[in-house]
Formats: C-alpha cells, sequence, structure tokens
C-alpha cells in the first residue's frame, strides 16, 4: 500500500523561491493542488514574478511525473532525448549512485517511497486563468522541468528545459511551513 503524501508533497503545500536563467533571477511560488501516489503523479500551480513587463505575475498549471513505478528517468517526449535527460538528471548531485545511466535505457524502477529523494519530471500546460492565451513574449512554457525533492530538507532543485531556451535554467525552491493549527472537533 502506498502512502498518501511523501513528506511536503500534498494538496495545499507551498514551495518558495527562485528561477535562475543568466544574471536573472526571478521569484517563484508553487502550490501543490493535487498528488496521487498510487499513480506517480501530482499537480499544481507554479507562478513567476517579474518574468515579462505584460505579465508581473505569470500563473502556469503544470502536472508532474514522479519517477517510480509508472515513469521512468526516460523521458521520450517533449523533444528531450536520452542525452538531454542524462545532461539533466546528472545535474543533480543525489542522482549519482541512484541509477547506472545504462540502467535508465532498461526497465529500471526508482522507489521513491524509501529513498530520501523524488525525482520529478514537471510539465506546464496552460496559463490560468486564462488558458486560451498559447504564448506569451519574453515567457515559454513549451518545455519542462527535471526535478528533484529532498524529503528531509524540504528542498526543491530543478532544471528547466527547451531546446530553444537557455540550458540549465535553474529553480530553487523551499517548503513553507504552513502557521496555522488544525481544526478539531470535540464531541
Amino acid at each position: 500500500m502506498i502512502p498518501s503524501r511523501v513528506c511536503h508533497l500534498y494538496p495545499g503545500s507551498r514551495f518558495q523561491g527562485e528561477q535562475t536563467s543568466g544574471s536573472h533571477s526571478y521569484s517563484v511560488i508553487v502550490d501543490i493542488k493535487h498528488v496521487d501516489l498510487n499513480q506517480s503523479t501530482l499537480s499544481g500551480y507554479l507562478l513567476i514574478k517579474n518574468l515579462t513587463p505584460d505579465y508581473p505575475k505569470l500563473t502556469t498549471f503544470f502536472d508532474a511525473e514522479i519517477i517510480g513505478p509508472e515513469f521512468s528517468f526516460l523521458t521520450k517526449k517533449w523533444d528531450a532525448t536520452e542525452e538531454t535527460d542524462e545532461e539533466h538528471w546528472t545535474q543533480f548531485s543525489s542522482f549519482e549512485g541512484v541509477v547506472n545511466l545504462r540502467d535508465m535505457e532498461r526497465d529500471f524502477k526508482y522507489d521513491f517511497n524509501n529513498r530520501d529523494v523524488v525525482f520529478m519530471r514537471w510539465k506546464e500546460h496552460f496559463l490560468v486563468p486564462d488558458h486560451r492565451i498559447e504564448g506569451v513574449q519574453g515567457a515559454s512554457f513549451a518545455g519542462f522541468y527535471y526535478i528533484c525533492y529532498q524529503k528531509i530538507t524540504g528542498k526543491i532543485k530543478g532544471y528547466y528545459y527547451h531546446q530553444s531556451s537557455e540550458k540549465f535554467q535553474k529553480l530553487e525552491l523551499d517548503h513553507v511551513t504552513e502557521r496555522s493549527f488544525g481544526s478539531y472537533e470535540f464531541r
């Protein structure tokens, strides 16, 4: 039986930090809205501030493939080749020793439940609230992020990939601790 959440990955969880592209940094907030560990997926919203003058706050909807029983380290879509996968996964120091790169091609199943690190791919799909906008001058959501989440620290690191974008745009996020108390009903 798979648990319903992995540490900080649960509906309502928030991460905050920045994305760095060249010499520019942009404030980022990620809100997790849905998690289905049985299907190795999650989804949410990614808000990036001051990326473009026309959109001082740009929010996209994304969904994630959690590397594990359902999804392998090989992307096999979104213009990513095996070389692209290797280049990006090896950017994470925690990837070293997890899988031999030759095993990526085989039927290797990563068990995120029994590891401190969860690897994912986040694919942005559309702008929120107007999903009809297909592109924004100075911004791209046509690519996807290679993601590494460390359970013990609550940190997310990632790298954006799109074949026509700057390589290795870095995403660094920390879990935002909730400042509320749970509600209880006494009978």
